[in-house]
């Protein structure tokens, strides 16, 4: 892998060939960049500083007489470049929030947000939402915070709190039995399995315990004890943007119909990202080629840019954008970071 551009002019003009090529999709001349060049820069020396970058691997021609385009390398070193997180413009965030405010549950959160990356990115948006079957319930406590409003606290055995604001009157003291019952009944049950198990009950033991089971059913239909499902849900949305995108050539074709292919089987799609982000990761992450994970794939033409899904400490699943090399890298990856963080507010903010 090149080290990268020797001199603060080869940087410049490599980035600006990027930016430029990201802008218009066409290749770049040097007289095109001469006319925008901040130092006033003649064509020639731009010519021969792109010679430079394309012997180094940064660059290459697509045509004969055509200008040039970035390489793989190009792009990485563009990523790498990219300094500070950009704030999305308010119509995004205004997008992006009314997608998502109101969502507690996190299978519907990943169904909406495959939705709306896929929108704001004009390329495919997929998220997976992951088992959480290793977290064991410790204990729930139910607290009544005013009328109309009842704080759920959930405790697993990994150590991690989820508290909800729900709306519901219920009195503390039906709270409290609710929550006794639940204590010694479920405690070192999975999430799941509990939620299960809930479910039958309240078909079956409606009658015997008929004030206890309300109390239950209201706080578990509000989502007092929701959690991830055992199984891994995955959402993809907007393939059909791969097909209006950049990929060009004919001989490019295969490539794009391998990637439709990838999308639609789900299994795939999580061992792609599972290959690519990693649940320690605090920042977005940006993977330009996606053939080392499936290596018969033929993805090196597109880029994945991604980020864990949290839940305070608690992994809950994944969201990213997947599309071509030509993307709008700072804008993409602020979004996918504004995404990731509002996951966690929304489920676990309290009013």
């Amino acid at each position: 892998m090149p080290a990268g551009p020797a001199g603060g002019r080869e940087r410049e003009i490599l980035t600006a060939i990027v930016e430029t090529f990201i802008a218009s999709g066409e290749p770049v001349g040097s007289r095109t960049l001469a006319r925008s060049s901040r130092e006033g820069l003649s064509a020639a020396t731009i010519r021969n500083v792109m010679a430079d970058l394309a012997d180094a691997g940064y660059l290459e021609q697509p045509h004969a007489s055509a200008g040039r385009v970035p390489t793989a390398e190009a792009y990485r070193y563009y990523v790498e470049q990219l300094s500070g997180e950009a704030h999305l413009s308010r119509e995004n965030q205004s997008i992006i929030q009314d997608t998502l405010t109101g969502v507690s549950d996190v299978q519907e959160f990943m169904e909406r947000t495959s939705h709306v990356l896929s929108l704001i990115s004009h390329s495919v948006g997929v998220t997976v939402a992951t088992s959480g079957s290793q977290n064991a319930l410790e204990h729930v406590y139910f607290s009544r915070l005013a009328d109309q409003k009842v704080l759920a606290v959930v405790v697993t055995r990994s150590g991690v709190v989820r508290d909800r604001v729900l709306r519901l009157d219920i009195s503390q003291s039906d709270l409290d039995l609710a929550a006794r019952y639940i204590n010694e009944n479920f405690r070192g049950w999975t999430m799941a399995d509990l939620r299960a198990e809930i479910a039958r009950r309240l078909e079956q033991e409606r009658s015997e315990y008929d004030r206890l089971m309300k109390s239950i059913e209201r706080l578990y239909q509000q989502g007092a004890l929701a959690s991830h499902d055992e199984k891994q849900s995955v959402f993809v949305e907007g393939a059909a943007n791969l097909v209006g995108s950049s990929v060009a050539g004919q001989e490019d074709w295969q490539r794009l119909q391998d990637m439709l292919r990838t999308l639609e089987e789900k299994e795939k799609v999580v061992k792609l990202l599972g290959a690519y982000l990693d649940t320690r990761q605090e920042a977005v992450r940006v993977v330009i080629g996606l053939d080392e994970a499936l290596p018969s794939s033929s993805l090196q033409n597109f880029v994945l840019i991604g980020a864990p899904a949290r839940v305070g400490g608690e992994v809950m699943g994944s969201l990213a954008v997947i599309g071509p090399t030509r993307m709008d890298y700072q804008h993409t990856m602020s979004a996918v970071s504004y995404i990731a963080r509002l996951f966690d507010k929304l489920l676990n903010e309290s009013e």
